[in-house]
């Protein structure tokens, strides 16, 4: 599937990022956050899975720049989430080239991150974002910034590798009590012995123990977010 250059902006920062547009009338539209390698073919893959299940999907842009490298996303990611506001407020920009699409426009809208994406979906949920349903994959779960009572609109779907070490079980328990604390909604899946990155089929040829394919647990995840999707759009 072809997607669609979408260019916007942060501020000064210039940001690019990419549209499927499903073929058929849109069932909603859906704000794609990615991993810190920003959009690459596995993005690219997820937003072709959304159209083809009915909606309008955007990849957003992170860094308004090319990654090198992995050694290069850590450094864009580390200075992108210096602050708790300028992250959010680039998270919004995001959101805000998808909902002022003409193919967007009136559509319920999701938010779906996978990695340092997982966590961008759910940082735009404890920013108040108007979205039905916020969606994490492998994503972190920690905040500088807590959700607030009430503060939290959009549902929560959290797919979660038990054996992740970059999101320990006291990361879980803080993110259950913290939302529970804002009066959340929201659904947690964990997949016991699955590691970082299971979405995501070339996470074992990066050699890198942390991360793990894991076949199950990337195709159990989705048919439960295309479930929540049926009972929300």
């Amino acid at each position: 599937m072809a997607l669609e250059r979408i260019d916007y902006a942060d501020g000064t920062v210039a940001l690019t990022g990419w549209l499927a547009r499903p073929e058929g009338p849109p069932r909603g539209a859906v704000l794609v956050l990615p991993t810190i390698m920003n959009a690459n073919p596995p993005m690219e893959r997820r937003a072709a899975m959304l159209a083809d299940a009915g909606f309008v999907a955007l990849i957003a842009d992170f860094y308004g720049e090319q990654v090198r490298d992995f050694d290069h996303s850590r450094e864009l990611a580390t200075a992108l989430r210096a602050t708790v506001e300028g992250y959010r407020a680039r998270l919004r920009a995001g959101l805000a080239a998808l909902t002022g699409h003409p193919d967007a426009q009136g559509l319920k809208l999701a938010a779906i991150g996978y990695c340092m994406g997982g966590q961008a979906a759910l940082e735009l949920a404890r920013d108040g974002a108007d979205l039905v349903l916020a969606a994490s994959f492998h994503g972190l779960l920690d905040t500088a910034s807590p959700a607030q009572p009430g503060s939290v609109k959009a549902r929560l779907f959290v797919s979660h590798g038990d054996a992740d070490p970059l999101v320990p079980r006291t990361q879980v328990l803080g993110f259950w009590e913290e939302m529970d604390a804002a009066g959340a909604n929201w659904h947690f899946h964990a997949y016991s012995g699955v590691r970082h990155g299971f979405t995501d089929p070339g996470s074992d040829a990066r050699g890198i123990p942390a991360i793990g394919y894991d076949a199950s647990a990337d195709r159990q995840s989705w048919a439960a977010l295309t479930s929540l999707f049926d009972e929300l759009f």
